[in-house]
Order: structure tokens, then C-alpha cells, then sequence
């Protein structure tokens, strides 16, 4: 498979989604604590089964261009998710700010490998 110049090493991708889950979790747990079970926390489960379906998008049926569909709709929960949590805890949505900036960064990694490797 081809890769761009700006793909990240292998190495990478465990340090950083370790970094980015407790980031999530934290920021849940924080917005959890003040208001309990609301929409904001169900928005962060959505967000998280859709980032569990790009993983299997794009690594398990090997089809990034499903996987960028995917993964543009799961930045687009992001973004909502980091609004709602900013406006009931800041340090909330603060938290979520790298995990924003990642899937941004992947996803502009994820169309440069399907523009690379065309389907056969």
C-alpha cells in the first residue's frame, strides 16, 4: 500500500489513541458527574461506535472510501460532542480538542490512502 508523506509511523498510533481514550473517558466521566445520564452522553457513545465502525471499515473490509464517509460524518459528532461538553464543563471540552485535531489529521490521511491506492 502506498502512503503519504505525512502518514505516521506504526509507532504512533498506540501512544496516541491511549492519550486520546483517557481524554474521552475523562471528559465523559466529568460531564457524567455533573448532569448524569443526558443527551451528551449518548451523543459520546454514538461517537464511539462510529469510531469503532471506520476501524472496521477501514482496516476490516479494506475500503477507504466507505471508511471516509465514516470517518467525515464520526468528525462531524466530534465537533458536536466538544460543543456539547464545552457548554456544560469547559475542561470537558477542552479535553476533547486533540481527539478533534486526530481524526481531522486521519481523516486527511485516510483520503490520501484511497487516493493512492485505487480499488482494483
Amino acid at each position: 500500500m502506498q502512503k503519504p508523506a505525512f502518514n505516521p509511523p506504526n509507532w504512533v498510533f498506540p501512544p496516541v489513541w491511549t492519550v486520546l481514550y483517557v481524554l474521552m473517558a475523562f471528559s465523559a466521566w466529568r460531564v457524567w458527574k455533573r448532569d448524569g445520564l443526558t443527551a451528551a452522553i449518548v451523543l459520546w457513545v454514538v461517537q464511539l461506535l462510529f469510531n469503532a465502525a471506520w476501524m472496521w471499515l477501514f482496516f476490516g473490509l479494506h475500503r477507504p472510501e466507505a471508511g471516509l464517509v465514516e470517518i467525515l460524518i464520526l468528525l462531524v459528532l466530534i465537533v458536536m460532542l466538544t460543543y456539547v461538553f464545552w457548554r456544560r464543563d469547559r475542561l470537558a471540552g477542552i479535553l476533547l480538542v486533540p481527539y478533534v485535531a486526530w481524526v481531522a489529521y486521519a481523516a486527511l490521511v485516510n483520503y490520501a490512502l484511497w487516493q493512492l491506492n485505487p480499488a482494483a
